[in-house]
C-alpha cells in the first residue's frame, strides 16, 4: 500500500492511498476511515507524503562506509536531529545558500513511525513502523566541520529544504531487498543496498524508543553509505528506491 500527501488545484491539502491512478483521500495518515472521492494523480501535486514531529538521522549505521572510515560499529543509534523546516517534497526547488559552503547529497531510507511507542523490543517495533520512503538528507561538510570543538550536526542539516522525503510511503515491502540509489542530472552516483545496514529498522526504532517517545508520522532516515558527494546550483537530485519510486528535486543558488 501506498500512501501519499499532496496539494489540489484549488489548494485542498490530501492525504490518502494511491490505487492505480488515483489518490484515495483517507481522515489521516494510516486510517481506514475514508474522506471523499478517488481524485486522478493528474490533477494532484505530491508533497512530503508526511509531516514529522520528529526527523531523526543517523551517522555511521551501514557497514561499507563504516569500514572505509575505520569505524567501529555502533551498539546504539547514533542519531541527529533535522529541523521541521528542512522538509521538502517532489519537485521542490533546494536554495543552497552561500554560508552553507560545501554541500552533499546522501540517499537514504526512510522509516515512517505508524503508533506511539515507548521502550518496546525489535519483536514489537516492526508492528509500530508504517512503512518506508525515499529520504535526502543534504549536508553542509563546512558548517559540520567548521568549529573543531563541536560538530555542528544539527545545523549542517537543517538549511531550509534540506530533508527531501517522498514520494509515497509503501506499506508492503522487504527492506532487506531494496537498494539506494542517487541520481545527479540522470547519472547514477551513489548505489547500496539496505541490507548492509549495522543496525536494522526493528532495531533502531526500538532503541530510539528507550531514548524518547516516538508518536505517528515520526521520521527516521537510516543513514547513507559510501558514494556521497558534493553538488552544486543547476543541478537535478534523485534518490530512488524500487518498489517505493524516484524522489527529485533541483538545487539553486541563494538570490543575491
Amino acid at each position: 500500500m501506498k500512501w501519499a500527501r499532496a496539494i489540489t488545484g484549488d489548494g485542498t491539502e490530501v492525504t490518502g492511498v494511491i490505487e492505480g491512478d488515483q489518490l484515495h483521500p483517507r481522515a489521516a495518515l494510516g486510517s481506514s476511515e475514508g474522506a471523499g472521492g478517488a481524485i486522478d494523480l493528474a490533477d494532484l501535486s505530491l508533497l512530503p507524503p508526511v509531516v514529522p514531529g520528529k526527523f531523526i538521522g543517523l551517522w555511521n549505521n551501514f557497514k561499507a562506509a563504516a569500514e572505509k572510515g575505520g569505524m567501529a560499529h555502533p551498539e546504539h543509534p547514533l542519531y541527529f536531529f533535522k529541523a521541521d523546516t528542512s522538509l521538502s517534497g517532489p519537485g521542490a526547488e533546494v536554495t543552497l545558500p552561500a554560508a552553507a559552503g560545501r554541500v552533499v547529497f546522501e540517499g537514504e531510507l526512510g522509516i515512517v513511525i505508524g503508533k506511539t511507542c515507548k521502550a518496546i523490543t525489535p519483536e514489537d517495533a516492526a508492528d509500530a513502523i508504517l512503512g518506508y520512503t525515499c529520504i535526502n538528507d543534504f549536508t553542509s561538510l563546512d558548517v559540520l566541520n567548521a568549529d573543531p570543538s563541536f560538530p555542528q550536526w544539527t545545523r549542517a542539516k537543517s538549511f531550509d529544504g534540506f530533508g527531501v522525503v517522498g514520494p509515497v510511503i509503501e506499506t508492503d515491502l522487504d527492506w532487506r531487498a531494496l537498494t539506494i540509489r542517487v541520481l545527479v542530472n540522470e547519472r547514477e552516483r551513489q548505489s547500496y543496498p539496505a541490507s548492509d545496514m549495522i543496525l536494522p529498522p526493528e532495531r533502531i526504532v526500538s532503541a530510539l524508543s528507550q531514548d524518547m517517545t516516538l508518536n505517528p508520522g515520526d521520521l527516521i532516515a537510516c543513514g547513507t553509505s559510501i558514494g556521497a558527494r558534493p553538488v552544486k546550483a543547476g543541478m537535478a537530485v534523485d534518490v530512488v528506491i524500487d518498489g517505493i519510486g524516484q524522489v527529485g528535486v533541483t538545487l539553486v543558488a541563494e538570490p543575491a
